[in-house]
């Protein structure tokens, strides 16, 4: 049994374990005295040295014990800080990080700072840059970064590069970037590496702060920067010039070559995926050459290169139509072993197809063909659709009937050799589609719909929307609206419903299925078709567009059903759509005929409110109604205005008030206005309405109005232009029955048109008084 030591020797054993566990010097033989003062006839055992593993999650429980008052410092300073202990900064860094959350680090950073030996500021730095990783992790970090960054100068703890990174990144995430562009100029500049450098870049550059961004860049790519770029460096670069949006700061092809061309001398190339984006970009903005030099410079530059980023430069060139340099660009892959792959050759044929080179997309295609053997880029759906769709715009429809049997036997031998390693032939809808408008536009209707049931039968691919309407608009234009209306039919029988916007008109987005049918019952002067559709829609859940409705407008217009067209135009105003000149020309028109002059003026008011301006359509109209009505004084008022307004009356608006003249019996007003017509000044011999005046001509002969020399010297002009023998053969004919004698103008014409056609004999005959139709016989 012990005997109990008194309070004094108590304090005395205390006082020499403390020694015990951080001894003085060497010399003094510190255990021989503890073992005569001490009642244990033995000392007690040191406990081994801890792991740094085992020192930390120690030192952690121990720290948020003392945070919860469960214990005193003494044993964790004891830990921490005796010389036995593997203490260093790092072991402090490690012990922050583990803390629950950034406040209590910060506690535990205040603890280290008040109890380490040692002072200096630089081994406070580690753990304080695990506090900055703690905050970036909690909620609203980056004021809890900010506030910590403040607290940091406060207490002149420098910044290491590793917390300034983090900082800097989550403050330009955050958009605030003015505050860590301020933590950028605050680092030491001996601490900045490559990687800061990096991640201060793409901050800017997110930010659309190209300036600095390629300011900074600019110090990188300095001869023996101390920063200089990387591949990481390369990946934010090419990033930023392939994006779409610079947030409307221009760069300049030079600026863009020349940044691309400095990261090359550093060794720094761009990916496969950002060259290709980089060529594209360049390429959409029609800045071929450049593309061109960036693609050549990673060549020279020794970069690797594939085929994408030569399909890119290859598309551009195809648009620019450049077929010569996309041959030279072919025979430099070639030199440089990238393998073409099926979508080189797919761009080649594609692009030689819409230049209308179709033999020479013809011998790229028997050149594919020709790698079946070897199994690569053998043509694909993609390639023989760019061929069927050249042939049928060129109406060429057995050579594409041609092409898609081919891919039938393609397709059938694949099936037998068990696969086509990724090479599908297989016909799809495009190709269906494709080949079934071809077949509408040359009136082959029948044999469409032939391969609308091979579709359906064979089940290799189901028809769509565009598939239907190819059909029922070319049956449409060929008359046949019953066999459209079945087809119509069929689509909603097999839940095809034409409200799906495959392809859709731009202006309303209305479904094109029923703005074909509607404008061909309209067309067909069956209104009352046109109609239940357009009311079908509406039940079906498409809601009209502007064509819908603009077709409906002019249907029952056409048909004088007024009511219902002005009903229409209360709908389409609902709908958010306004009149165009040529909706409201049909109305005005409807409206007169109908003779309600003051609706026809509302919707003349209502076009000068909606900042429509009348055309010549407008006027004629109106001029139109008011001669045959006998209003001709305002006709004329309508008619001066129009001359106001900058519009020069037409063969047109002269027909309209010579008939009405003659209709009202006033034969010399008719003459006159005649006359005024066929003045050089009013209306040109060399306008593109020669037609007209001479229907207006026979008009006028029914009517009993005799022309006079100047009237035919005014269509011997025009009908010069227009090569028109046989009308002039006519005229020259009719001023001899009624005895109009040609002047020196008539005789200037025909001198010098008839004989430089061959016609001296006929010239001959008229200056007789002959008539010239009259056989020499």
């Amino acid at each position: 049994m012990s005997v109990p030591l008194s309070s004094s020797k108590q304090s005395t054993v205390f006082l020499l374990r403390l020694c015990l566990l951080k001894p003085q010097t060497p010399a003094i033989p510190y255990y021989p005295l503890h073992r005569h003062l001490s009642t244990e006839p033995n000392p007690p055992p040191q406990p081994p040295p801890l792991d740094e593993e085992s020192l930390i999650n120690e030192a952690v429980q121990l720290f948020q014990a003392l945070e919860d008052g469960n214990s005193s410092s003494t044993q964790l300073h004891q830990l921490l800080f005796t010389s036995s202990s593997p203490s260093s900064p790092g072991i402090f860094r490690q012990i922050t990080r583990r803390l629950a959350s950034s406040s209590q680090a910060l506690e535990f950073f205040d603890y280290i700072r008040s109890n380490s030996p040692s002072q200096e500021l630089t081994s406070l730095t580690f753990p304080f840059e695990a506090i900055f990783e703690l905050a970036r992790r909690e909620p609203d970090p980056q004021n809890k970064l900010l506030e910590l960054y403040r607290t940091s100068k406060e207490r002149n703890i420098p910044l290491t590069v590793n917390g300034a990174t983090l900082l800097v990144r989550c403050l330009g995430r955050a958009e605030r970037v003015d505050e860590a562009l301020a933590v950028v100029d605050d680092l030491d500049p001996s601490l900045k590496n490559t990687h800061f450098y990096n991640v201060v870049v793409a901050v800017l550059f997110r930010s659309g702060r190209f300036v600095e961004a390629l300011n900074m860049l600019d110090e990188m790519l300095q001869p023996g920067a101390d920063c200089p770029p990387n591949d990481i460096t390369g990946h934010v670069v090419f990033a930023a010039l392939s994006s779409r949006e610079w947030f409307g700061r221009s760069i300049s092809d030079e600026e863009i070559v020349g940044l691309v061309s400095k990261l090359l001398e550093h060794g720094v190339f761009p990916d496969t995926f950002k060259l290709m984006q980089l060529i594209t970009k360049l390429c959409r903005n029609k800045k071929i050459g450049r593309a061109w030099d960036v693609l050549h410079d990673v060549m020279k530059a020794g970069g690797t290169l594939e085929a994408a980023s030569c399909n890119a430069l290859l598309m551009g060139l195809g648009r620019d139509g450049d077929f010569e340099r996309m041959n030279t660009l072919m025979t430099e892959m070639k030199a440089m072993d990238i393998q073409p792959n099926v979508v080189t050759f797919g761009i080649l044929i594609n692009h030689m197809c819409k230049s209308r080179r179709v033999d020479e997309a013809l011998e790229v295609f028997e050149k594919m063909k020709g790698m079946r053997s070897e199994n690569k880029c053998m043509p694909n759906t993609v390639t023989y659709n760019c061929l069927i769709d050249r042939f049928c715009k060129a109406g060429e429809i057995e050579r594409a009937q041609e092409l898609f049997d081919q891919m039938n036997k393609e397709r059938v031998f694949e099936k037998m050799i068990g696969g086509n390693d990724g090479f599908s032939v297989e016909p799809n809808v495009i190709t269906y589609n494709t080949l079934i408008d071809g077949l509408c536009k040359v009136g082959r209707q029948e044999e469409g719909l032939t391969l609308l049931h091979q579709m359906r039968s064979e089940n290799k691919c189901m028809p769509d929307t565009v598939t239907y309407n190819c059909l029922i608009d070319g049956f449409c234009k060929a008359g046949k609206i019953e066999r459209a209306q079945e087809l119509f039919d069929q689509m909603n029988k097999e839940r095809v419903f034409p409200n799906v916007i495959t392809l859709t008109t731009l202006v309303g987005g209305d479904a094109v299925t029923f703005s074909i049918l509607i404008n061909a019952f309209c067309n067909a002067n069956n209104i009352d078709k046109a109609m239940e559709l357009f009311n079908q829609m509406s039940k079906d859940g498409c809601s009209p567009g502007a064509i819908v409705f603009y077709r409906l407008i002019s249907g029952l217009s056409k048909a004088g059903r007024m009511d219902d067209a002005s009903s229409v135009v209360s709908m389409l105003k609902e709908a958010g759509f306004c009149l165009d000149i040529v909706r409201y020309n049909v109305l005005i028109g409807g409206f007169c005929r109908k003779n309600k002059l003051d609706k026809a003026y509302e919707m003349l008011k209502e076009m000068e409110q909606a900042g429509v301006k009348s055309d010549i359509v407008t006027y004629n109209t109106l001029i139109s109604y008011l001669s045959k009505a006998g209003n001709f004084a305002t006709a004329h008022r309508v008619m001066r205005n129009m001359i106001k307004e900058g519009l020069v009356p037409t063969v047109v608006t002269y027909r309209v008030l010579i008939r009405a003249y003659c209709l009202n019996g006033k034969i010399e007003e008719a003459m006159k206005i005649f006359r005024d017509m066929s003045s050089s000044s009013k209306v040109p011999p060399d306008n593109n309405e020669v037609e007209l005046a001479l229907s207006l001509m026979d008009e006028m002969k029914v009517e009993g109005v005799r022309p006079n020399v100047t009237t035919y010297n005014a269509m011997f002009k025009g009908l010069r232009e227009k090569n028109f023998l046989e009308k002039a053969f006519d005229l020259m004919d009719r001023m001899v029955e009624e005895a109009c004698n040609p002047d020196y103008i008539t005789m200037d014409v025909l001198t010098e048109w008839l004989p430089a056609v061959g016609e001296t004999g006929k010239l001959k005959k008229f200056v007789n008084g002959y008539e010239v139709s009259v056989s020499t016989s």
